[in-house]
């Protein structure tokens, strides 16, 4: 096919798997399932790539999103919550994967995007933060003895409506923890809820 060549092609669906689906080779077993891929890009939580999904997972889970969809990489936000929220989830650490002299600064990115239209296969409209509320989660544990992602206890929780975010930040790619921590409280996990629900509100009703 000519590069130049114009197809038309639907944006692909999928569906969730088990992970027992196995990988073949012309029919033949090649001897791995799809849950042996998932166990070896996946099991490093604390790596940065992971822990931003890691962070989207439990907040769908906090706000009752329907987690037997499939992540949507392109999407516009992050989550959708039960309610109809629109979600962009933001993670930081204070403790990497890799060896540290000291504690990673927190920053938490804020930067307005252009949507990406799936089935038309383009970016369109102006850069604007889509997403109706912000969950800025940052892993707060300092110990790396004890540090657990998936105990959610050592997550905190920042919500903040995405007006406050455009009136506050403007066109601002980043926002600092300080910065943060003046625009709202953190939350537990067990408050997440009703905190994204409470801004979710603020969002359009000022």
């Amino acid at each position: 096919m000519d590069k130049h060549e114009s197809i038309s092609l639907p944006a692909i669906k999928c569906r969730q798997k088990t992970g027992e689906e196995r990988l073949s080779f012309f029919g033949s077993d090649a001897g791995c399932c799809l849950l042996d891929f998932w166990k070896w890009c996946g099991s490093n939580v604390l790596s940065n790539a992971v822990r931003g999904k890691f962070a989207e997972f439990i907040v769908g889970i906090a706000v009752g999103a329907d987690l037997k969809s499939v992540r949507d990489e392109w999407g516009r936000y992050d989550v959708l919550g039960a309610s109809g929220v629109r979600i962009e989830v933001k993670s930081a650490g204070y403790i990497q994967t890799w060896g540290q002299r000291k504690y990673s600064s927190v920053s938490f990115s804020i930067k307005p995007a252009v949507g990406w239209n799936a089935e038309m296969g383009m970016y369109e409209g102006k850069p604007m933060r889509h997403a109706d509320v912000y969950v800025f989660c940052l892993l707060k544990n300092k110990d790396q003895d004890t540090l657990d992602p998936m105990k959610l206890e050592q997550w905190g929780f920042y919500v903040v409506p995405t007006c406050v975010l455009d009136g506050c930040c403007g066109s601002r790619a980043s926002i600092s923890l300080g910065a943060l921590r003046k625009l709202t409280d953190e939350v537990g996990y067990g408050a997440l809820n009703d905190a994204v629900e409470e801004a979710y509100s603020r969002q359009y009703n000022q």
